[in-house]
């Protein structure tokens, strides 16, 4: 794969790692057809470490991508939303229970994807942010995984005004389950999948599938969310957000 590194690390257990250290392994088109691929692949496998090479886990979207579908029509956003919208349910209903090991910032859709994953371990350093309102966008797609794990009153709270916040926050909201220190990441790391490992290996999906059962109401809203996110990234503000952004520039309403 070309923007994801798997890694068996013994029988069962394998790390999938973002690979685009240098993009602060930001999401592009490619990469999400990776991650859908690799996510649909997983069935035997006991344990699943989703990590970001670099220093950071995961920025969201990619600039570049982003200035190809500032051009879009509200179409052809919705298509690019959905295939979006399928990366998030692929890890969401994989199966193999998945520990998000999240070694730096994760920001956007970043913080799409620890919402998915099932036990969450921060570093104390890592910031993260539905960042989107401060583009002219919003966190539609994520919405319903990261609401599902953090509640309406945080989400009201940090979806509205797109402000970072620490991995502590994180934990105290639900998003993750612990924050270490950095050099003792991988320590924590190794006790969290010793005690996953310890689970019956059938019992385990079938707690996740019990679990996807009674939240079955995630798959209904993905419509409604792509096509929040289509709407938001043809509007105005939605336009003036991203430009500001690819041009290094405050957007119109940071400069009244």
């Amino acid at each position: 794969m070309k923007y994801i590194e798997v890694i068996e690390k013994e029988e069962g257990v394998k790390e999938v790692w973002l690979n685009r250290p240098e993009l602060h392994n930001a999401f592009n088109a490619e990469l999400i057809e990776e991650m859908i691929a690799l996510f649909e692949s997983f069935k035997d496998e006991r344990l699943i470490i989703l990590s970001g090479k670099g220093s950071s886990f995961c920025a969201g979207a990619d600039l570049n991508w982003m200035k190809a579908m500032k051009d879009y029509t509200k179409e052809e956003n919705f298509k690019d939303s959905k295939r979006l919208a399928k990366m998030f349910s692929a890890i969401n209903e994989c199966d193999v229970p998945v520990i998000g090991r999240i070694n730096g910032h994760a920001l956007g859709g970043g913080v799409g994807l620890v919402s998915v994953c099932d036990y969450v371990i921060a570093a104390d350093t890592a910031l993260m942010g539905f960042t989107e309102a401060r583009l002219g966008l919003i966190p539609a797609v994520i919405s319903p995984y990261c609401i599902s794990k953090i509640g309406e009153s945080n989400a009201r709270a940090w979806f509205l005004s797109g402000e970072r916040f620490s991995a502590e926050e994180g934990k105290r909201m639900g998003l993750v389950h612990d924050v270490v220190l950095g050099p003792e990441i991988d320590t924590k790391v190794e006790e969290v999948k010793k005690r996953f490992l310890a689970a019956g290996p059938v019992a385990a999906k079938e707690a996740k599938k019990l679990i996807r059962g009674v939240m079955k109401n995630l798959k209904a809203s993905e419509d409604f969310t792509c096509q929040m996110i289509s709407e938001r990234r043809i509007s105005a503000e939605g336009q003036e957000g991203m430009r500001a952004l690819l041009a290094k520039d405050k957007p119109a309403w940071m400069k009244q």
